[in-house]
């Protein structure tokens, strides 16, 4: 066996291995959609080994070779498919199968040229570069944020793309066989396979680890949310704050802490049902939830109490933002409780002091909030600190005096 053929019945076997191990994956996680195309990406190569085998023992090889040419363009495509799904864009089928019929049409007619003619050899790999360059650009129009893994997997395709491109100018410098039945006996075609097998493997652990890292992702934030509400959960709350407040620290920017308590939430139980109690507590995350933005982290930290981290804010501002989501929130109807019956949340509000913690910053805009239910409920209360110095120019109210 010639050392082409040797690397070809390994790729069998990888192969098999990887298109197992995106379909495990897709077993594991029903919603990691984009992974049974990998599979299904890695099974279709196996058809593309198969053709190349099978290329010596055809007299006329014209119709096997641009099997075997559709067989792996078509490989590439379904790979762009599957990022297509990961990146949540919309995929190209139209250009891409498009692309396919032409290309297809353009190596079985070019067939009848010298083997050595470069417009032959560019016609063969030219629309290998030109899918897997797309794949790339499938990644960086996603709409999220990319990492450095996504990054490094743009790359790999990126560079893929030009191995192919450069195939031909290789086959002119080392020879291809002096006809297809040669081809696996000659030096380019063990090393176009190798080549092959380096990015197959390498764009196959790329997307292997993204997969694994989405999943992971997707585990921590479910061990990290609240069920009822939607928010974080108070672990997933002080994590993300903690993190919050060292940015914020590195880059001298102000942060604060509002913390909220829904009102009489007791006799809300007591009066309604536990079930309406669940409800107002789902409207308020909600209207939290609506009431961020971007940058803002929300948490339920309590049964009824929550918690938003507001990067960036002084408390003056902060001040005015609960006193915006107190006063809109007193006003908005339950869905099925009465639509007379209107509920309220008093408002603790804290600035991080240089040096202070999560759990001191919360502490503090804690005990705000104790005295705003002190004070009669349904208003808001300031920790004292910096409030001190710029109390009149902003009218905050520090806690235990009345508004």
């Amino acid at each position: 066996m010639s050392g082409a053929g040797f690397i070809l019945t390994i790729n069998v076997f990888v192969a098999g291995l990887l298109a197992a191990a995106f379909m495990a994956i897709s077993i594991y996680d029903a919603k990691r959609v984009s992974a049974r195309w990998f599979a299904l990406c890695y099974l279709t190569g196996l058809l593309y080994i198969g053709t190349e085998f099978s290329i010596p023992w055809f007299e006329n090889t014209r119709p096997i070779v641009t099997a075997n040419f559709a067989a792996f363009l078509a490989t590439l495509i379904i790979m762009n498919v599957g990022l297509a799904r990961r990146y949540e864009v919309a995929p190209p089928w139209r250009t891409m199968l498009v692309f396919l019929v032409l290309a297809t049409a353009a190596v079985y007619f070019t067939q009848g040229l010298p083997r050595d003619s470069l417009l032959r050899m560019m016609t063969f790999q030219t629309p290998y570069a030109a899918v897997q360059a797309m794949g790339a650009a499938i990644v960086l129009r996603s709409r999220d944020k990319l990492s450095q893994f996504d990054y490094a997997l743009t790359g790999v395709l990126l560079t893929s793309a030009l191995q192919f491109f450069s195939k031909p100018y290789l086959a002119l410098a080392v020879g291809s066989g002096s006809d297809p039945h040669q081809y696996l006996q000659s030096t380019y075609a063990m090393i176009s396979q190798a080549l092959g097998t380096v990015f197959a493997l390498s764009i196959a652990l790329m997307l292997l680890v993204i997969l694994v890292r989405d999943i992971l992702a997707d585990a921590t934030q479910k061990s990290e949310t609240d069920a009822l509400s939607g928010l974080l959960n108070r672990g997933g709350f002080q994590r993300r704050a903690a993190i919050a407040l060292r940015e914020a620290e590195r880059q001298g920017l102000p942060v604060t802490l509002v913390i909220s308590d829904l009102d009489h939430f007791k006799s809300i139980n007591d009066t309604y049902g536990h079930l309406s109690g669940d409800r107002v507590i789902e409207a308020f995350a909600r209207f939290i939830h609506e009431s961020k933005v971007g940058h803002h982290i929300a948490g339920r930290i309590g049964g009824e109490e929550f918690a938003i981290i507001l990067p960036g804010t002084h408390l003056a501002a902060a001040r005015l933002f609960a006193e915006g989501a107190r006063s809109a929130f007193s006003a908005l109807p339950i869905e099925g409780l009465p639509s007379n019956q209107r509920f309220t949340a008093s408002f603790g509000v804290a600035e991080l002091v240089a040096g202070e913690f999560i759990d001191q910053l919360m502490r503090r805009a804690d005990a705000a909030l104790y005295e705003a239910k002190k004070d009669g409920r349904d208003c808001v209360r300031v920790a004292p600190g910096s409030v001190v110095e710029m109390q009149a120019e902003t009218n905050v109210v520090p806690f235990g005096s009345k508004s």
